[in-house]
């Protein structure tokens, strides 16, 4: 370890009980999403902790085009001043939990456990100490962190991401953005993209005594379904050149039938079928060549067997990505070797990263965080504190590289 990589965890290391005392209490705000509650709850709590760590924070209400959330909102802050800058992003909403224990957190072994650790409040935990630290240790230079926190990470960004987006307050001259998402300590320098589709099969009703009368749309379902799972296996063999967990899959992939449905009763011919059929698509894929495929496979199938079909995009999202040699993805993973004292390991997100709102804007974006993706919403999860404290290093450490 370097020197200056000592002295940014030892301004940390000073500071544990208070990072773990944050963590705990943003744990126990359910800000549960869906349905999206408790949202301008943990906004105050982290305005409130990042105005005591000298981030100059505001609460920016947003629109959200589904009205279900409750007080949607960005938090937003700045370390240093200046122009050139680097944007640290992270979620403060979290999946629905499986029991109501988990917004008591539980700190042991060095570990806190509860709904959200991993997924990503600990990921801000330390990206908001980590800017604290570069500012307090004056590795800003002549540039300035911006935090970005938003409200709807786990249904699709809309609100949070895409608002920061359509209203400007994304700077496409950024150096560099980094979110602190549950990469193990990786790099996470490229992710999957989404596609979600919902698919509608129409045919007739009838009484079951009179079942030749009808038209079952249930069966006619499953015809045009089974060229799509053909599909998904075919995606599933055409592999990135991005670099994966070894034990991540390589090849897209695709889940067909996730949801589905039929039907008003078990005793009448049912009138109308659905299934979705949801991807999660390597880099190199085109999103919009994929839907072309996939309403073309659904639309043959249909016409095969003369039956009326429909298909909805629910959720089209970019997958994003930065080479590994780029100046930006160097300096990372220097930052990365630096304080974790061993090579930093480059890797494909398996899912989707808000990653994609920058890079779309030519900003060279990574996640890398604290948290295990493997107990991300899951009744167990939990997240180190001394990861939560080397992430929090790497984030002031990479500030300090990229800013003149």
């Amino acid at each position: 370890m370097t020197n200056r990589a000592a002295r940014v965890e030892s301004w940390l290391d000073e500071r544990a009980d208070e990072m773990a005392r944050l963590l705990e209490r943003l744990v126990a705000v359910d800000s549960e999403n869906p349905p999206g509650r408790a949202l301008g709850r943990c906004a105050r709590v982290l305005h409130e902790a990042m105005d005591g760590l000298g981030l100059s924070p505001e609460i920016i209400g947003v629109p959200d085009p589904s009205g279900r959330l409750d007080e949607p909102c960005v938090v937003r802050g700045t370390a240093g001043g200046g122009d050139p800058l680097v944007y640290f992003h992270g979620h403060f909403d979290v999946v629905p939990a499986q029991s109501r224990d988990q917004f008591t957190p539980l700190r042991r072994d060095g570990r806190i456990v509860g709904r959200g650790t991993a997924d990503m409040k600990g990921g801000i935990v330390a990206m908001l100490y980590g800017a604290a630290a570069a500012r307090e240790l004056g590795l800003l230079g002549t540039g300035r962190i911006v935090v970005h926190l938003v409200c709807d990470e786990e249904t699709g960004s809309v609100a949070g991401a895409g608002h920061l987006r359509d209203a400007g307050l994304v700077d496409p001259a950024a150096l560099a953005m980094i979110t602190a998402e549950p990469s193990g300590g990786a790099v996470w320098n490229a992710a999957r993209g989404a596609l979600s589709l919902r698919v509608e099969v129409r045919g007739r009703e009838a009484h079951v005594g009179q079942a030749d009368r009808g038209v079952n749309a249930f069966l006619r379902m499953l015809h045009v379904a089974r060229p799509l799972e053909r599909h998904a296996a075919e995606m599933a063999g055409r592999h990135t050149a991005f670099p994966m967990n070894a034990e991540d899959a390589r090849g897209s992939m695709i889940v067909v039938g996730g949801l589905s449905g039929s039907g008003a009763s078990f005793n009448v011919v049912p009138g109308s079928a659905f299934f979705t059929v949801d991807g999660r698509y390597n880099p190199e894929e085109d999103l919009g060549a994929e839907l072309g495929r996939l309403t073309r496979l659904v639309e043959d199938a249909a016409r095969e067997i003369d039956a009326e079909v429909s298909v909805r995009v629910t959720q089209s999202q970019p997958p994003a990505a930065t080479p590994r040699d780029h100046p930006a993805a160097v300096a990372l993973g220097r930052v990365v070797g630096e304080v974790h004292g061993a090579p930093a390991r480059f890797e494909t997100c398996p899912g989707i990263l808000e990653t994609r709102w920058y890079a779309q804007l030519g900003i060279p974006a990574f996640g890398h965080g604290p948290g295990l993706l493997e107990v991300s919403h899951g009744p167990g999860e939990y997240v180190d504190e001394a990861a939560v404290r080397r992430c929090a290093a790497v984030h002031a450490l990479y500030a300090a590289d990229m800013l003149p």
